[in-house]
């Protein structure tokens, strides 16, 4: 009943209407819905601010793209070594079977409808995938797995589901559905990999920080745009306005951490992965 309930509040209501009356709400730096906001932030999300750059914020945004102090991250080194990007859940992960992924158990989708070009998903044919997903409470914050070029971004509008594990036993095809941006980038020995940040419901807005997002959106709209964004391990690569999902994926001969555990909480710069 509890999880009905939750998918019920998150989900049934008008979803891009809740998301752009969030998204006013997070901007607003009046101290009458800043304070509030703040406020219930940090009440219902349990948040950790012990590492944060600063704990005094002006609006609900600054405290959700909130900087660490130095040092507060680290990220593992070593050849072949990648990193997790971001702070997160671990959610599904294993080997994709030809181009099929999962959600969860029991709710495929396949990469050709996540990805806009059937080329690129056949890259990662027999590969590997690995979901990351970022609550309300978490650094928001996104940084480069390990020494990387990108190559491209497309930056895809969609739905705005929540992206909780409620939201995933139910809805098919759901990180198919929502805003995203699939970020194709190459590591420094040549291998692809593929970054897909995908958006959920409130404040939803992906922003990169090698693109200028909004004018992309702008004059070009849903468009693959070429990149040759040069960016170090640990580089911040972008961040998200709340709480969403990383995918990451990963081509055959690439061997996901024996520690990674569906459920377990990890940080920006644990190791998920390795190669040759």
């Amino acid at each position: 009943m509890r999880e009905d309930l939750n998918f019920l509040l998150t989900n049934r209501l008008p979803r891009r209407w809740a998301t752009q009356m969030v998204g006013r709400i997070a901007a607003s730096e009046h101290p009458l819905v800043a304070r509030p906001a703040l406020a219930a932030w940090r009440f219902f999300s349990d948040v950790d601010l012990s590492d944060a750059e600063t704990t005094h914020f002006r609006s609900l945004r600054e405290g959700f793209v909130r900087r660490l102090t130095p040092g507060s991250r680290r990220f593992a080194d070593g050849a072949g070594t990648i990193a997790s990007p971001c702070d997160a859940i671990v959610g599904a992960h294993g080997r994709i079977a030809g181009t099929a992924v999962w959600q969860v158990k029991g709710f495929p989708y396949r990469l050709e409808e996540l990805v806009p070009d059937a080329a690129l998903a056949e890259r990662f044919r027999d590969g590997s995938f690995v979901t990351l997903r970022l609550t309300a409470a978490m650094y928001h914050r996104f940084h480069a797995p390990a020494d990387l070029t990108v190559e491209g971004v497309t930056y895809l509008s969609g739905d705005c589901w929540n992206v909780n594990p409620i939201a995933l036993k139910r809805v098919e095809r759901l990180f198919c559905r929502n805003e995203r941006a699939v970020i194709e980038v190459r590591l420094a020995d040549g291998t692809p990999m593929l970054l897909v940040p995908v958006a959920a419901i409130l404040v939803a807005s992906i922003r990169l920080a090698f693109l200028d997002t909004p004018r992309s959106l702008r004059e070009q709209g849903s468009v693959r745009v070429a990149c040759d964004a040069v960016v170090a391990r640990g580089a911040e690569m972008g961040w998200f306005e709340h709480g969403s999902t990383i995918l990451m994926f990963l081509p055959a001969g690439v061997r996901l951490d024996d520690r990674l555990c569906e459920g377990r909480a990890i940080r920006a710069g644990e190791v998920v992965a390795s190669h040759a």
